[in-house]
């Protein structure tokens, strides 16, 4: 009997402990990295919700000025509008005074329009939209696409320098030719690298480039046709306004010496 409880108390041996430390570290590593990630993830979404927060109450502060402030206004004492029935404005000295001024007003600027633009015929010039307006007796009768000054700059070696833009402001027909040619002046050949010749030399002459008319506006500036109608509506020229053919023939027909043309 007593061997029996030997031989038993010999097969239930204590489990021996773990004797591999590896074992022990990897887990207590996998532990550990489990922590930081949770750690990191945490922070993250702590500073998302902190950002979408932020965002959120800036928008309500938007929102709250656009809105609200107006509405707020309007219905504080004192800050709404009466609307005066049209008897009491009648009435009313100070509206009188107003309505008096605003009339004198109305007949200077109407005295000051008719001086500018008489009875007879003259165009204005947009040099922004590249647009022109032909008006007679006080009435637009055509309009359309023309091409002014570029605005770019040459300059030479020497220091010479030209801006190639149209004048604005309030000129006058001073000239008209038909089947005008150009006589070049020297930006003309400096911008294509050539040597300038002298002021008389016959290379200077080129036909068939101003169209069929040309109108000179004053200091060499002239309204005149162009061999690039694909650019009509551009700033592509060197300071005087090009036109198609068909708009050409009527303001040559339409403006004499003298019609005014006002660019702006």
């Amino acid at each position: 009997m007593e061997n029996e409880e030997i031989i038993k108390g010999s097969t239930q041996a204590e489990p021996e402990p773990d004797s591999n430390p590896v074992n022990v570290d990897a887990n207590r590593t996998a532990s550990e990295s489990a922590q930081v990630v949770n750690t990191g993830l945490k922070s993250f979404l702590r500073g998302v919700a902190i950002f979408l927060g932020t965002v959120l109450f800036i928008l309500a502060i938007v929102f709250f000025i656009l809105y609200f402030v107006p509405v707020l206004k309007e219905r504080l004492p004192g800050q709404n509008t009466q609307i005066a029935k049209s008897g009491e404005l009648k009435n009313s000295v100070d509206f009188k005074k107003r309505l008096s001024l605003l009339n004198k007003d109305i007949q200077r600027f109407t005295l000051k329009s008719n001086g500018y633009t008489s009875g007879q015929s003259y165009i204005v010039v947009n040099t922004t939209e590249n647009r022109f307006f032909l008006y007679t007796n006080k009435k637009l009768i055509r309009e359309g696409f023309c091409s002014t000054g570029s605005l770019m700059m040459l300059k030479t070696e020497k220091g010479k320098v030209w801006v190639f833009k149209t004048p604005r402001g309030k000129r006058q027909i001073q000239g008209k030719i038909a089947n005008p040619s150009w006589k070049r002046p020297d930006w003309s050949f400096i911008e294509e690298g050539l040597p300038v010749p002298p002021k008389d030399d016959p290379s200077r002459w080129e036909s068939g480039v101003l169209g069929d008319y040309a109108l000179g506006i004053g200091d060499g500036y002239l309204i005149h046709g162009t061999i690039y109608k694909r650019f009509l509506g551009m700033p592509v020229t060197h300071g005087c306004v090009r036109l198609n053919d068909e708009d050409l023939k009527v303001i040559f027909n339409t403006l004499n010496i003298g019609s005014k043309v006002y660019i702006f």
